[in-house]
């Protein structure tokens, strides 16, 4: 981040990020992380001869783009802008746009979607994404940014549907692993399905995770702030143990030693955090109200973009009990312009399954 940016990144870097991250977390699955390999000719033949059709209709893809990640990245595309039309009846496989969805995995593919069990095969993903778009049939979304990475990719988005006659907008990261032709073996989804709530069913959404939580505003007449440290740039190889253990233990200390004067998007703020006390606040706040149990999940690199997942569960003291073993998992984008992104659900953070269900209910009836 910043204006010092890791340019392109060899087998060796890429080896020794997966070792360092095997040997950090023992006893828990290792991080599966790809070459951003060069190709002849560097960035510049990269960027004007790879997979024109997905580059032209996104804000930005780096990256090693193979093929099969061009080939993935059409069909993602294809997708978010088909029209439904007439919304499927469930379970209808048939249907032009669910057979659009399903050309994006492979048949032994498995999905997770934020707040769920794994499905596994193209009819239990179909028949998934026929009550979707029984339920959002204008869903439509453009690529914003993008890092392939051989096999691995984040595919970054920008979601819009309609709900109660209200347009909501919400980021996703669609993180894919793919197989032969492109298509995904194993995808995970990362958006936060809190924001579909909170303006079209307002009397049961519950109160939102990070409310009151911003950078404090300054009189006009106060001191200036020091200046800000100089933006970091991406985790390096042999600190992505090191940040694991962080999320895990709760040490917002340590992870805002990576943010520097980096600015925080995530889930809940109207306006990114440019302060490291709003940034503290936001990170303690999330702590506070669960407790994590990550695991190491897939990193791509690009030239000015890294990705980096983790996922496993949460669990939530919740009235007299705690909700354990709860499906969770974030995502963390660190941007070319001093960005530091976090993507997660804070929805099951905050209700159980049988609020959330009755929020799904309301929002079809």
């Amino acid at each position: 981040m910043g204006t010092s940016r890791r340019g392109r990144v060899g087998v060796a870097m890429a080896t020794a990020m997966a070792a360092a991250v095997a040997a950090g977390t023992a006893g828990t699955a290792a991080v599966t992380v790809t070459a951003a390999e060069a190709l002849p000719g560097g960035a510049a033949t990269v960027a004007g001869s790879d997979c024109p059709q997905a580059r032209g209709k996104v804000e930005r893809l780096e990256g090693r783009i193979t093929p099969n990640a061009c080939a993935f990245m059409e069909r993602q595309i294809a997708f978010g802008e088909l029209p439904t039309g007439t919304p499927p009846a469930p379970g209808d496989l048939t249907h032009p746009r669910v057979r659009a969805y399903l050309d994006i995995f492979d048949p032994e593919a498995t999905l997770w979607e934020a707040g769920g069990a794994p499905q596994r095969g193209r009819t239990a993903i179909g028949t998934s994404i026929t009550g979707s778009l029984a339920l959002v049939p204008g869903l439509r979304y453009r690529g914003t940014d993008v890092v392939a990475d051989g096999s691995t990719v984040m595919f970054g988005q920008w979601n819009e549907v309609t709900l109660k006659g209200r347009t909501i907008a919400y980021p996703q990261i669609a993180r894919n692993v793919l197989g032969d032709e492109g298509r995904t073996l194993q995808a995970r989804r990362y958006y936060d399905r809190a924001v579909l709530f909170q303006d079209t069913v307002p009397e049961l959404a519950p109160a939102p995770l990070f409310a009151g939580v911003a950078d404090a505003t300054r009189p006009r007449d106060a001191e200036p702030e020091a200046a800000a440290p100089p933006l970091p740039g991406s985790p390096r190889a042999g600190e992505l143990p090191e940040r694991l253990a962080a999320w895990n233990g709760e040490d917002a200390d340590a992870l805002l030693v990576r943010a520097g004067g980096a600015r925080l998007t995530g889930p809940g703020l109207a306006a990114p955090l440019a302060t490291e006390a709003g940034k503290r606040a936001y990170l303690e706040r999330l702590f506070a109200t669960a407790d994590l149990r990550l695991k190491p999940g897939q990193v791509a690199v690009g030239t000015s973009t890294t990705y980096v997942e983790w996922h496993g569960t949460a669990s939530v003291a919740d009235g007299a009990g705690t909700r354990t073993g709860i499906p969770f998992g974030i995502v963390e984008r660190f941007g070319p312009g001093g960005e530091w992104e976090l993507s997660f659900d804070t929805l099951p953070l905050v209700a159980d399954q049988k609020r959330i269900g009755a929020l799904f209910q309301r929002l079809a009836s």
